[in-house]
């Protein structure tokens, strides 16, 4: 593994709030809420609009993505990403901070914080702990909206941070990346449906293995410690000074895989966008596995 410094990818809700007490606020730093629930369950946006973080803006998931490609949550264009984010106050220099609201502490945040990465921006963080703890603690809420002033913000690829479907199938000739696949083992095994899903089934991609991403996150929605994160990995014979892919559903809760990779000091974990969204309906039967009925997925 190559030593480097690496920018923080935790803040605390104890932090936060002290920045904001201190005015910290601005074109230097920028909260987000990257909150996302199941059609049918919650509503992320009117949540947002009834109380959020002061002065933190909506980060909507479904507008900054690619909506022409038909599987799930593909990454936006260079440009589409810099305008989106510029239009929250987001420059190339500003310290970025994302939450989500979801019960388990964390869900969407890692997303849009690895998107934030994979478009060439370092200085991004998550909120340890979520919404959920920063209520928990009693910190300030609002309904005010947040108007940042707009900004510039010019987004560069790093495609070794993300893999494509060629590059997948590549890969199960040369095995030169270990792949890991972050969904609750039922999903993953093929042995539980896909939720929300039309002509989706379920199983896997050939020759992954499963961390399900709740497992890195304690019971009260905090990040574990990269000692516990590190002894995760190497239950699993995930060795994490080699290549390393995260899969999942939809390339959602497998950034919780690179984040959890980059607290343990590896920061080169590529996602692979499409996921088992895409894999499914495009790879050859034989590269999907499952348990369920008929096998093969």
């Amino acid at each position: 593994m190559v030593h480097q410094v690496l920018y923080r990818a935790l803040v605390s809700t104890k932090w936060l709030a002290e920045s904001l007490r201190s005015g910290k606020l601005g074109p230097s730093l920028r909260v987000l809420d990257a909150s996302w629930y199941s059609p049918g369950t919650r509503e992320a946006r009117k949540e947002y609009q009834e109380r959020h973080v002061p002065g933190a803006s909506f980060f909507d998931i479904e507008e900054c993505r690619d909506t022409a490609s038909p599987y799930e949550m593909m990454l936006p264009s260079e440009e589409h990403f810099g305008n989106y984010v510029g239009r929250l106050g987001i420059s190339n220099d500003t310290h970025v901070v994302v939450y989500d609201g979801d019960d388990l502490g964390s869900f969407y945040a890692p997303r849009v914080w690895w998107m934030f990465r994979v478009f060439g921006h370092r200085t991004v963080s998550v909120l340890n702990g979520g919404f959920r703890n920063w209520l928990k603690e009693g910190h300030p809420v609002t309904s005010e909206p947040s108007n940042p002033e707009p900004a510039v913000f010019k987004a560069t690829l790093d495609l070794s941070l993300v893999k494509t479907y060629e590059q997948i199938l590549e890969n199960l000739q040369s095995k030169r990346f270990q792949m890991v696949d972050s969904r609750a083992q039922g999903r993953y095994l093929g042995t539980e449906p896909e939720p929300d899903a039309v002509g989706l089934g379920s199983g896997h991609i050939r020759g992954s293995l499963n961390m399900p991403f709740m497992d890195f996150l304690t019971k009260e929605g905090f990040e574990k410690s990269p000692e516990e994160l590190r002894a995760m990995f190497q239950a699993k014979r995930v060795d994490l000074s080699q290549p390393l892919i995260a899969t999942c559903r939809k390339g959602v809760t497998a950034c919780h895989i690179a984040l959890a990779a980059y607290l343990c000091g590896k920061p080169d974990v590529a996602v692979y966008d499409g996921s088992w969204s895409e894999w499914f309906r495009r790879a050859p039967p034989e590269t999907r596995v499952s348990q369920g009925k008929g096998g093969k997925a």
